[in-house]
């Protein structure tokens, strides 16, 4: 169930509360357990990640509220485990769109392990589920996540569960009496033709990707009864099977597999290809493992959801304890409606991490309590948010940030561990990106600019910008369209400027003449602004309060004649910028009536 978090002593953002509780819980646990003096318990944190497909930017937040709340705890000076189950014996449930490397062709492995599933075509994995896991793992140490990574494929396979499978199919009349009260019921009317599951909800399961969930149903009924175990074929591999007998006693279980007719008799006692079905896999390992904090999916706070039935089998089955823990909401991104991995071409952590430094991404995560959704740009909001960014981390500087801002910007710059790396010199975003714009990536070019936006303190290396300047090279590469890109002009608009009226003509004058004395950010900024308030007899450091409404108008309509003059369009990067970006004597030719 979700929780109430006490108020913690030493800060108010949330993941400082949700430390406050986990530590109280972790250690009334400890004080309910036989110990004999043993140390502090080790405090247990959960994730589960499901390698069906691209693990996505929603999938990360699985993660990151359990990392950011270990991180608190960590700095408290406990001992934390962060645990990220891959969910890498899932059934394979369909062929993903948009996989490079994947056709219909796949459909063949569907039911099957995720681990029995060929990688894509060309990938240097060996299975699908190390294809997907592998690009998620390398995100998550760019990140900064500390974690424990267990292999639900190992642990089954290697008979880990085996007493906890036996221990569930002994009582799998009282898991199904539990389940049966979340179940639709048949109509009154057709009673005594067995009970009818509730269906599977298919946003459960698209959830349940990126919080541990596997996409399976309650369980097998077969002749024999209801069955929480679903075994792989031994054939075909795929769980398309139903258990047609057990024996307690034995352990003898007797299944058939529906896709290929095939069946056998074996000794669950030694038995190693099969799984819980989900709702009973999730609270078995809740237990298991000893998990005092796990989050969940929103989808999973509905009546008869993976969390809600976990609770009552995880009590009353196998004697253990339901994690606390927030439900999540949603993260989508800009433009685009909320995220499913079944979906082709929806951004990852690793997408995300191209165009984004660490710190901004850990940062998203960190300032939203886990209840309130929230976007990740891929647009032109990035700018704004590294501009917000920008602000905070002056506000942290000069200490005037609030409290909970400061806490959330320090889990965004480190870990328990230590700094994550930063750019040192991080200029605006924008700019940058409006550099990488006009310059195509020409590095001689780039720190022609770089280095004027400020000639009292130049910056002498690309590397002092870097990684910054290359995530803004990559957005500009890789998300913005190409017929939005900015190409300077070769040569001048000779009819635009033969055309000019005397008051047009006098303005562009006014700049050019001004070029030399204000060639650094500032001071063209300075300039730019500045010509149309001299042009109207103002002070060129006027203020908006001292001036007439129609100077506004003005300055519109003298920057769109640049921008023409200078990339052909109304609009462009800052004008400053594209100046500087331009260069001087090219600014001049351009320009000159």
């Amino acid at each position: 169930m979700p929780i109430v978090a006490a108020q913690s002593t030493d800060t108010t953002d949330w993941v400082s509360r949700y430390a406050d509780e986990v530590i109280a819980e972790s250690e009334r646990r400890a004080a309910g357990a036989k110990h004999d003096g043993a140390a502090a318990p080790v405090v247990v944190v959960a994730s589960g990640l499901s390698p069906s497909g691209p693990i996505h930017l929603g999938n990360l937040r699985e993660v990151m509220t359990p990392h950011l709340v270990a991180d608190e705890i960590r700095r408290r000076g406990h001992e934390v485990r962060h645990l990220i189950s891959w969910d890498d014996y899932d059934r394979y449930r369909k062929v993903p769109a948009g996989v490079p490397g994947v056709d219909e062709s796949w459909a063949e492995h569907i039911g099957k392990p995720l681990t029995s599933v060929p990688a894509p075509a060309g990938s240097a994995y060996p299975n699908w589920a190390e294809h997907f896991k592998a690009a998620m793992a390398e995100a998550l140490t760019e990140l900064g996540v500390e974690y424990d990574p267990i292999s639900q494929t190992e642990q089954y396979t290697s008979g880990a569960y085996r007493e906890q499978i036996l221990h569930a199919m002994k009582h799998r009349g009282d898991i199904d009496a539990i389940l049966d009260q979340y179940r639709t019921k048949k109509d009154p009317a057709k009673a005594g033709k067995g009970k009818q599951q509730k269906p599977v909800d298919e946003a459960e399961l698209e959830a349940a990707e990126g919080s541990g969930a596997a996409s399976e149903d309650d369980g097998s009924g077969g002749a024999g009864g209801y069955y929480p175990y679903k075994p792989y074929c031994g054939r075909c591999e795929k769980d398309l099977t139903t258990v047609v007998s057990y024996d307690d006693a034995s352990t003898e279980l007797v299944y058939t597999c529906t896709a290929c007719g095939f069946g056998e008799t074996v000794l669950l006692s030694e038995f190693n290809r099969g799984k819980l079905v989900w709702k009973v896999d999730w609270p078995m390992r809740w237990a298991y493992e000893g998990v005092v904090f796990e989050p969940s999916g929103v989808d999973h706070s509905s009546p008869g959801s993976s969390f809600v039935v976990g609770g009552q089998i995880v009590r009353q089955i196998f004697d253990g304890v339901q994690p606390i823990g927030p439900m999540y909401a949603f993260v989508g991104i800009s433009g685009m409606a909320k995220m499913s991995s079944s979906k082709g071409g929806v951004p990852t952590p690793a997408d995300a991490l191209k165009i984004m430094e660490a710190p901004l991404l850990r940062w998203l995560y960190a300032r939203r309590r886990p209840n309130q959704s929230f976007k990740i740009a891929f647009d032109q909001e990035i700018q704004r948010l590294y501009d917000e960014w920008d602000k905070l981390e002056a506000k942290v500087a000069d200490g005037s940030a609030l409290p909970a801002d400061a806490a959330a910007h320090s889990r965004a710059v480190r870990t328990a561990a230590g700094e994550l790396p930063r750019t040192p010199r991080p200029l605006p975003y924008r700019t940058l990106a409006s550099v990488a714009d006009i310059t195509a990536g020409a590095e001689d070019q780039t720190l022609r600019i770089l280095r004027d936006l400020d000639p009292s303190d130049p910056i002498t290396s690309l590397d002092e910008a870097r990684p910054r300047l290359d995530r803004a090279e990559n957005w500009i590469t890789t998300q913005v369209p190409a017929e939005a890109r900015t190409i300077v002009r070769a040569e001048p608009d000779t009819e635009l400027l033969a055309s000019l009226d005397d008051e047009a003509r006098a303005s562009l004058r006014l700049l050019l003449e001004g070029l030399d004395e204000h060639w650094s950010l500032d001071g063209l900024t300075h300039l730019v602004y500045g010509v149309p308030k001299v042009r109207a007899g103002f002070s060129a450091d006027a203020t908006a309060k001292e001036l007439p409404p129609e100077i506004k108008v003005a300055q519109r309509t003298f920057f769109a004649l640049l921008y023409r003059l200078l990339v052909t369009r109304e609009t462009g990067p800052r004008l400053p910028t594209l100046l500087l970006a331009v260069g001087a004597e090219r600014v001049r030719k351009l320009l000159s009536a």
